[in-house]
């Protein structure tokens, strides 16, 4: 006797879905972990923060806005 799986579309896409996720989260995970483990043995550099250099004093305001007067 001879058993036969029905795989409807419905199964398929999403097979293929938790196929396509499970290797996405592996590759995501796998990065960060590799670029912790680089950080700790200082191969490589931790980035500067984007948001550090938004302190702006008012001097360097006012000097920005009589230079542009200026022209």
């Amino acid at each position: 006797m001879i058993h036969v799986l029905y795989f409807d579309p419905g199964l398929g896409a999403m097979i293929i879905q938790a196929i396509v996720a499970a290797v996405a989260g592996v590759i995501l995970f796998s990065k960060n972990l590799m670029f912790k483990i680089k950080l700790f043995f200082g191969i490589e550099k931790k980035e500067d923060d984007v948001f550090d250099d938004i302190d702006i004093t008012d001097s360097d305001i006012e000097s920005k806005s009589h230079s542009d007067d200026k022209q």
